[in-house]
């Protein structure tokens, strides 16, 4: 992935500032919605920029992913953790790992969007 050609160019240029996308993906039941998450993990760099009131962009950025599952009933609500289960995680190294993982769990990046735009309840 590093030329950036397996993701929708603002998903990429969002990653390599830090932020955090989401995908949903098919639920184990019918009663339960489920979700991948990529937040960027954070350096010291990107701690200085912070504290500076910019954001740093980061071609190298390494990412943490998140797979849960929630109950339907309470994905609403104030507590949609109640019964949620972490379905897997894993770290990604930098961009091309990060591919290879989204690869593993059967989840193309075009899937992703910015959290606001999702039912992901965190």
């Amino acid at each position: 992935m590093n030329d950036g050609s397996n993701w929708p160019m603002d998903k990429l240029t969002a990653l390599r500032l830090g932020r955090r996308l989401v995908a949903e993906v098919p639920a184990s039941r019918p009663e339960r919605r489920a979700f991948v998450d990529i937040a960027a993990r954070q350096s010291e760099p990107d701690v200085r920029a912070r504290e500076e009131r910019w954001i740093r962009s980061d071609v190298e950025r390494s990412f943490r992913l998140e797979h849960w599952e929630y109950d339907c009933k309470r994905i609403d609500g104030f507590d949609y953790d109640i019964g949620a289960v972490r379905v897997g995680f894993a770290d990604a190294t930098d961009e091309s790992e990060l591919i290879t993982v989204l690869s593993a769990w059967g989840v193309p990046p075009d899937l992703f969007v910015y959290p606001w735009d999702s039912d992901d309840p965190k």
